[in-house]
């Protein structure tokens, strides 16, 4: 846990102290006090807790305009999704054509990688979200027809989030490694199932002999996973397919087909470290029987998908 408050510098600093703050924890951003508020009043506190591929912090400030600019895009290569969650307050999330207006218990989701701005008018509270950008694109496909838009928290799927994300909110400190994990893929399974009500999310379905390709696609990877040699190309040139048309079937799915080949290789890996048959092989071992051929790269791709290293995860 780490905590974080405005309280820890004088008052003439403490607006500067705060962008640094949300800067240090979220993604490059700025802050102005909103019209009518002073810099000089400005109180704010962040309570961050570290999960495996998932951020949470309580965020309690004053009224602000939070901004993320093209020019602060540029200088970094922060790729997140936050998901804001009211919690006292109202706010406004706006991204990509779209205001997201919150009131308590609602939700809505943005992304660092394209220009946002967060609106509070007054006090509030809110518990954000912070995830990998290509774990969600593998569960959701177009997220940008996502963002911006308030999803509810007293129905459905936006009512269990919140009722999960408070609970987790009280015993989050208690919580075991591996006990963490499971609850981290719990909170990003729910959060996709509210986004899934909302009526943007319904696209329409793949054409059957589409879908018959990306079957056969995906099949032909997962029988050459430990092939280090494995590529778009080469499952193209195996199954008589162009690159071009491998490209094109997978524009429905989430993932290109190079990240699925990298999503399959972990997965594998994650559950062969799991195996007790397997208690006998070296982290490199399994890495390369699954098409890894570096093993700094491969535990390093590890530690970002799951939050710990192979061998960490080994021994949970």
């Amino acid at each position: 846990m780490q905590v974080l408050s405005t309280d820890a510098v004088p008052r003439d600093q403490r607006l500067a102290y705060w962008t640094d703050m949300i800067c240090n924890v979220y993604v490059q951003l700025g802050c102005d006090p909103v019209r009518g508020a002073r810099a000089a009043t400005f109180e704010g506190s962040i309570r961050r807790h570290s999960l495996p591929s998932l951020d949470v912090s309580v965020v309690r400030s004053g009224a602000q305009s939070v901004m993320r600019t093209p020019g602060h895009i540029a200088r970094g290569t922060d790729d997140y999704f936050l998901v804001g969650i009211q919690t006292a307050g109202q706010g406004v999330v706006r991204q990509d054509g779209r205001d997201a207006v919150l009131s308590v218990g609602d939700f809505a989701l943005y992304d660092s990688t394209r220009p946002y701005q967060l609106l509070f008018d007054d006090d509030f509270e809110q518990i954000v979200l912070k995830l990998p950008g290509e774990r969600l694109r593998s569960e959701l496909r177009d997220t940008q027809a996502l963002t911006a838009t308030t999803v509810s928290g007293r129905e459905g799927a936006g009512h269990l989030l919140i009722s999960m994300i408070r609970t987790l909110r009280e015993d989050i400190d208690m919580l075991q490694p591996a006990s963490a994990l499971a609850v981290a893929n719990g909170v990003l399974n729910i959060l996709v199932a509210g986004l899934q009500t909302l009526p943007a999310a319904h696209a329409p379905g793949l054409s059957q002999l589409a879908a018959f390709h990306l079957a056969r696609i995906k099949r032909c990877i997962d029988e050459q996973l430990g092939d280090p040699s494995l590529s778009v190309s080469s499952v193209a040139a195996r199954l008589g397919l162009s690159v071009s048309q491998v490209h094109r079937v997978f524009g429905s799915d989430p993932l290109t087909p190079a990240q699925y080949i990298w999503e399959r290789r972990l997965e594998a890996c994650s559950r062969d470290l799991r195996d007790p048959r397997l208690a006998g092989r070296t982290v490199a071992e399994i890495a390369f029987a699954s098409g890894f051929n570096d093993a700094a790269h491969f535990s390093r791709a590890f530690r970002e998908r799951f939050g710990c290293s192979p061998r960490a995860w080994r021994q949970t």
